[in-house]
């Protein structure tokens, strides 16, 4: 990840399901030449592609990742974002023992679709600071569900979660840099 850009990170467990989709739909949503997302996972299967049932889900959404293969996380991918992005408090946690100076800039999805509602910033980066300081006003109910192995019901649920919540960031972070 290159410094010039605000750095994204999406994290899930195996980065086949969640962190993909999330990947995907950001990068799709966000100016590419303010903005460049990556994902992993924190019990990283390197190098597999997607998981079907979220291909499947992220096509119906119009979107496709063919060519991703999935990452474990490390320490470069932790330390080079400006923003990580996790599908539950658990794989945030994670993050945080890789390094616990991210903390500031590491929130679930969820989490920062709701703060990204209710905090103030004029550029991508003072967003962050902004909702980082104010993380307690962030719903209880921030968790994204790990659809693996479940039904075709369950995969839809999460895809339209996880698609709802990066419009809502996506819709913020174009908005900070368009006037910057």
């Amino acid at each position: 990840m290159s410094s010039q850009r605000f750095a994204i990170l999406a994290v899930c467990t195996a980065n086949i399901c969640r962190s993909p989709i999330m990947e995907a739909l950001l990068r799709a949503e966000l100016d590419d030449e303010q903005f460049e997302v990556a994902s992993a996972g924190t019990q990283g299967w390197d190098r597999q592609p997607m998981d079907g049932m979220a291909a499947m889900e992220l096509m119906r959404l119009g979107y496709s990742n063919t060519m991703f293969r999935s990452h474990a996380i490390d320490t470069y991918l932790v330390d080079s974002a400006d923003l990580i992005l996790t599908a539950t408090r658990s794989h945030r946690s994670a993050v945080l023992e890789i390094t616990p100076a991210a903390l500031r800039r590491t929130f679930t999805l969820l989490e920062f679709a709701a703060l990204c509602e209710i905090v103030d910033g004029d550029a991508p980066r003072a967003l962050v600071a902004d909702a980082s300081r104010q993380r307690s006003k962030a719903p209880a109910d921030i968790d994204i569900g790990d659809p693996y192995r479940r039904s075709p019901e369950v995969h839809r649920r999460t895809a339209d979660q996880i698609d709802a919540a990066v419009r809502t960031i996506s819709e913020r972070l174009n908005a900070l840099v368009a006037v910057s």
